[in-house]
């Protein structure tokens, strides 16, 4: 299930409950009678699932850091391991020469490996972020939905008592 699609799902079942929903007294109107129970259950499974959103956006970008040392570490040992060739070959000129150039080569590799491992990684948390942002904008829109539906068809509340008889 790709990020978000749980909340999806639930957000259109309330959003269908209330659809299918009888209006009182038979009327066509805007006032709906939903089983409070139904929806307060709807509500919860959304509490409950939201904070996992959040979970694994921070998974995500974990584990962009952690392939982004990993790539710093491995362009790190190249490196080394071209300096410590270099070294070992410094009694010739030209070895001395050419193992530079490999060096140098070795090197660019690793800082274009670095950026593109950098790019992919930066791209995909974007990606999943946007994603969740998308749901976390259409979550509230259908909560801020279902909360006016709900208060039409309540009536007026009793601000001092909170209990629903």
């Amino acid at each position: 299930m790709q990020p978000g699609e749980e909340l999806e799902n639930l957000i259109d079942e309330l959003e269908q409950m209330v659809t299918e929903a009888k209006s009182p007294f038979g009327g066509g109107g805007q006032k709906k009678i939903v089983d409070s129970q139904d929806v307060y259950e709807i509500l919860d499974e959304i509490r409950r699932v939201f904070p996992q959103e959040f979970a694994d956006a921070r998974r995500i970008l974990k584990e962009e850091q952690e392939t982004l040392d990993r790539a710093q570490q491995q362009a790190d040992s190249i490196i080394a391991d071209a300096q410590q060739q270099a070294m070992i070959l410094a009694g010739d000129q030209e070895i001395v020469r050419l193992a530079q150039q490999q060096a140098d080569a070795t090197r660019d590799k690793a800082d274009q490996y670095e950026r593109d491992t950098r790019y992919n990684a930066e791209e995909y948390a974007d990606t999943v972020l946007a994603h969740l942002e998308e749901n976390l904008k259409s979550l509230s829109s259908s909560v801020s939905r279902v909360r006016q539906t709900l208060d039409e068809n309540s009536g007026p509340r009793n601000t001092t008592n909170n209990v629903p008889w």
